[in-house]
């Protein structure tokens, strides 16, 4: 179990992170917030590469920065980007960093043979990685997080610059690790933890916004979203009035998504919210025109 307790972080006088108390056990969670909100802080000190201004991080009981190598020893961290070189296999990356970690060469062959197959990677363990696509890049990333068989999996935007089809087999894979782990992922994109996420946490304002379900996450928007068709012309007046999640063009029409407390009106269609409606409700101010 990790419990992280009044956990801030400062800056000079900028605070990343104010007061954060998590627990958190086996499972997947979503750490979700637009970029900038203090995700990567959190990761990078769950990941001990920096140290909180306040408060402490606990595994098992233990500050993390005191365990030191010890807790190390039960970490995967897939950061945004991480090194590779080009002209390696997988193969022979794997083995490299299995030595890096203090790996003993012949125990790790049967553990890194298990994890290319894992990744969908053995047909390619003896091909150079400068020609592979992000995704397949991606995938050794997450092998070469698992080499130790980590308690503690923690992944920092991973399936960014991936198309649809990686980042669909990017979650299967996810889902299979979390049975006797925690897993950590990062994103700003709500479709790569809809699916997978045993518990959203939502941070803003240097805060924790939400640590829940995505069910009751997103109960707190129901009976407020509403689809409707309004023309063109209707459309900067709208926006005004209201605030809108969603647009679309549709035969000749506006088709909006949007929040509304009280009376509707008859051509209003009430609609279960979802999680990108709460994300885009939430960081409305920190998104417009980002997205």
């Amino acid at each position: 179990m990790i419990l992280i307790k009044d956990v801030s972080k400062y800056y000079g006088d900028f605070c990343a992170l104010k007061n954060i108390n998590l627990e958190l056990v086996n499972g997947v969670y979503g750490l979700l917030a637009p970029n900038g909100a203090g995700k990567t802080t959190l990761i990078k000190m769950l990941a001990t590469l920096i140290t909180p201004t306040r408060g402490e991080i606990l595994y098992e009981g233990k500050n993390i920065f005191a365990l030191d190598e010890s807790y190390r020893e039960v970490l995967g961290y897939l950061p945004q980007q991480f090194g590779f070189y080009k002209n390696y296999t997988p193969l022979q990356y794997l083995q490299y960093i299995a030595a890096l970690k203090g790996i003993d060469k012949k125990a790790a062959l049967p553990v890194i043979a298990k994890l290319l197959e894992q990744v969908a990677l053995t047909d390619v363990a003896n091909k150079k990685m400068k020609k592979f696509s992000g995704g397949m890049i991606q995938r050794v990333g997450i092998a070469q997080a698992l080499l130790n068989n980590p308690k503690l999996l923690i992944l920092d935007e991973p399936t960014a610059g991936l198309d649809p089809k990686e980042r669909a087999r990017f979650r299967n894979l996810l889902s299979g690790l979390a049975r006797d782990r925690i897993v950590i992922i990062s994103t700003h994109i709500v479709s790569d933890v809809e699916s997978i996420a045993n518990e959203v946490i939502m941070i803003k304002d240097q805060q924790i916004l939400y640590k829940d379900s995505i069910d009751s996450i997103c109960s707190t928007l129901q009976g407020k979203v509403f689809e409707t068709a309004i023309s063109f012309e209707q459309l900067d007046a709208f926006r005004k009035r209201y605030t809108v999640l969603s647009e679309k063009q549709e035969l000749g029409s506006m088709i909006v998504r949007f929040i509304h407390e009280g009376t509707a009106q008859e051509d209003w269609k009430q609609v279960n919210p979802g999680l990108e409606d709460v994300f885009l409700y939430e960081y409305q101010d920190d998104i417009s025109g980002d997205v």
